[in-house]
């Protein structure tokens, strides 16, 4: 049995969450504030974790980039769930590495088919594994990157990017369909933000950024 930890300070939410989420054969924990969940996740890491923007004290964006810089909570699936209209929130929360969002309100179908098709990819994901291109290195098991020995600090969605270029080495990569593997089926922007990522990315790994090629109306190619 999954088992699903739900972070929401409004009550009424909370009970419909947990309603349908057991209802649907789920281990459910409830939790009102950031605080008490990075107490629990001391102990046990859940399958998935739904999470809302709008908390007392550390907000659920706050609370999101920590999850994602521990390696523990690195690749912990995540739902945000988002006050309608906030397009902002879904784009940052997206950018910070939360897998999917779900507007308030939302209908119990809707949550838990969220729920399931997410579970249901991350459980098809590869095992961590080992990446190398010339002075690259990205070890997944530890979420990191070094260049030539040297640990190079990248945010989670460049991290995803590097990764889904150096699993493709030598391949010409659409902008659609990197925004379709590293973005998910989800999200809304314009595959601007692509170019956007590809540019950071570059600068942070130096001269090994000029492996990452730009092919003209395509893509890009990790050579």
């Amino acid at each position: 049995m999954a088992v699903i930890y739900i972070v929401e300070d409004d009550v009424n939410i909370r009970e419909i969450e947990r309603y349908a989420l057991t209802n649907s054969g789920f281990g459910v924990e409830e939790f009102a504030e950031g605080r008490q969940l990075r107490e629990r996740l001391r102990e046990t890491i859940p399958d998935l974790l739904l999470l809302d923007i709008m908390l007392p004290g550390e907000d659920g964006l706050a609370l999101l980039a920590g999850l994602r810089a521990e390696p523990a909570t690195a690749r912990l699936p995540v739902i945000l769930v988002t006050a309608r209209g906030s397009e902002l929130d879904k784009v940052k929360g997206l950018d910070l590495g939360a897998d999917d969002y779900i507007a308030k309100p939302f209908g119990v179908m809707e949550l838990i088919s969220r729920v399931k098709a997410l579970l249901r990819r991350t459980a098809e994901e590869p095992k961590p594994t080992i990446l190398r291109c010339g002075d690259i290195l990205l070890e997944d098991e530890r979420h990191a990157v070094s260049l030539a020995g040297t640990p190079c600090e990248l945010t989670f969605k460049e991290y995803e990017l590097l990764k889904y270029l150096m699993t493709n080495q030598g391949i010409v990569l659409s902008r659609n369909r990197i925004m379709d593997q590293v973005w998910g089926f989800s999200y809304e922007g314009e595959s601007r933000t692509v170019d956007v990522h590809i540019k950071t990315l570059r600068q942070k790994l130096g001269k090994a950024g000029s492996r990452i090629r730009t092919v003209r109306n395509v893509g890009y190619l990790l050579e």
